[in-house]
């Protein structure tokens, strides 16, 4: 599926999880609130919700009630470690063939230009 076609709560859930990957949510943290987030996005806060439910069905996030979700430890690892097993299964091998028909090899893609 490509990037475009992705329904938005997807994209919204792919920029929360590279942002938590990164460290810019850190472990034990609060998420921005749903309407502090939709806002930022321009997104729906139904939208954004759906995201974060997500997050907390997956366990990478904790509600308090009343006070927010919580980014609970060990969550960047897992996220790092899922997001590389789909790289390696549907992203690497379209490459791969890719760097093959063009004649590209790993050395090429290496060195700084």
């Amino acid at each position: 599926m490509s990037q475009a076609s992705r329904p938005v709560y997807l994209k919204l859930r792919d920029m929360i999880a590279a942002a938590i990957i990164e460290g810019r949510y850190k472990e034990g943290e609060m998420l921005p609130s749903v309407r502090v987030f939709a806002a930022e996005q321009g997104a729906n806060p139904l939208t954004v919700a759906k995201a974060y439910q997500q997050f907390q069905d997956d366990g990478l996030v904790e509600v308090q009630r009343g006070v927010g979700m919580f980014v609970v430890p060990g969550a960047a690892a897992k996220l790092r470690q899922a997001e590389r097993a789909a790289f390696l299964d549907s992203e690497w091998p379209e490459i791969r063939l890719k760097m093959e028909r063009l004649g590209i090899g790993a050395s090429e893609l290496l060195r700084e230009r």
